[in-house]
């Protein structure tokens, strides 16, 4: 029998009380509403970062907020980030049925899953989502802004773009699905060149420029994945907030660089 993934990273990344919880996502989304510039029609993929959310968590504010209009359409949530403990070739599902925060437990699309498991690429392993924080991360959000929504989360590891444009086109679907790429980007880089180099790798993904390398971004694998799709499926990039932790939470001298991108459809009429 399937199992529920427990939350591994509550009280770490994020706290684990929840109603504090939802308070604090409540916050950092009103502060993102303040400054979001509305598309006229709803995302169909994000890039947003993983770290703790003291330091990452405004930023992700700020992709999130915009799925708020969205809130009864989107039913299902493909999520891709990078693997940091566990090495795994290809894509990893997980055995479970679901996955729990202290919000509560987000169901899995056990059909969505059984429907790519035949690829090649995508494998099915426990280890690599059991400690992986790169998903976990962005559950708290995506509960506090979507009503009923199943996941497929995807643990993604050495794979070519190709591979993950392959197992995102299987599973594009219409305007109920949405597509979520977990990434920081540069690491522990002083405070100025992190600025100017994620700044070229944020111009990297607006002009659909692949690929894009772990050292610009831990998921650069997946990100190019999504850059591969947007491609082919004429998808324009958004670029919605850029910083790092020293301008969030943390010094200057070694800083994690995050951004928030949308992706829109811009044959879409979906508001």
């Amino acid at each position: 029998m399937k199992q529920i993934r427990p939350a591994a990273v509550a009280g770490a990344f994020y706290t684990g009380d929840p109603g504090i919880l939802a308070g604090e996502i409540d916050a950092m989304l009103e502060e993102a509403e303040r400054h979001a510039a509305k598309p006229a029609t709803l995302p169909k993929a994000l890039i947003v970062p993983h770290a703790g959310y003291i330091y990452s968590g405004p930023v992700a504010a700020s992709a999130y907020t915009l799925l708020r209009q969205g809130h009864d359409i989107y039913r299902r949530v493909v999520l891709l980030g990078p693997v940091h403990r566990v090495p795994v070739r290809g894509l990893a599902l997980p055995e479970a049925e679901g996955f729990a925060t202290p919000l509560g437990v987000v169901p899995l699309d056990l059909e969505a899953m059984a429907h790519i498991a035949d690829f090649p690429q995508v494998v099915e392993y426990d280890a690599a989502h059991a400690w992986e924080h790169s998903l976990e991360v962005q559950l708290p959000f995506l509960q506090a802004v979507l009503d009923d929504f199943k996941l497929v989360p995807l643990a993604v590891g050495n794979a070519t773009p190709q591979e993950v444009a392959e197992v995102l086109e299987r599973l594009w679907g219409g305007p109920e699905t949405l597509i979520v790429i977990s990434s920081d980007l540069s690491h522990f880089l002083p405070y100025l060149e992190a600025q100017r180099i994620d700044g070229s790798t944020a111009q990297a993904i607006l002009d659909l420029h692949w690929p894009v390398n772990h050292e610009q971004a831990c998921g650069g694998t997946p990100v190019n994945g999504l850059l591969l799709a947007a491609q082919h499926h004429h998808l324009r990039p958004r670029l919605l907030d850029l910083r790092n932790s020293g301008d969030t939470a943390g010094d200057k001298s070694r800083v994690v660089g995050y951004a928030a991108f949308a992706f829109i459809d811009e044959g879409s009429n979906v508001h």
